[in-house]
């Protein structure tokens, strides 16, 4: 995989930040940190989309069905011991 330089604008808080979390012992520099913060918000937006498909999916299956709690146990204790 390629890379690609990019120069960025930070608040001397998130600098601070980031310096707070090399300092740790979290990352070794600060493109690290940056790159692992842009790969949790890709995961994060996969993770929405997946619940808003779920969502969609669900508001299209039909109308809801009533659901009776003891019969739900009793199948499952049938099925599962």
């Amino acid at each position: 995989m390629s890379t690609i330089r990019k120069t960025i604008t930070l608040t001397d808080q998130q600098d601070a930040w980031i310096k707070a979390q090399i300092d740790a012992g979290h990352y070794t520099n600060d493109s690290e940190c940056i790159r692992n913060l842009i790969r949790r918000e890709q995961e994060r937006g996969a993770d929405i989309d997946a619940i808003r498909k779920a969502l969609i999916d669900g508001e299209n299956s039909g109308e809801p069905q009533p659901f009776d709690p003891a019969a739900f146990k009793r199948r499952m204790k049938l099925a599962h011991g």
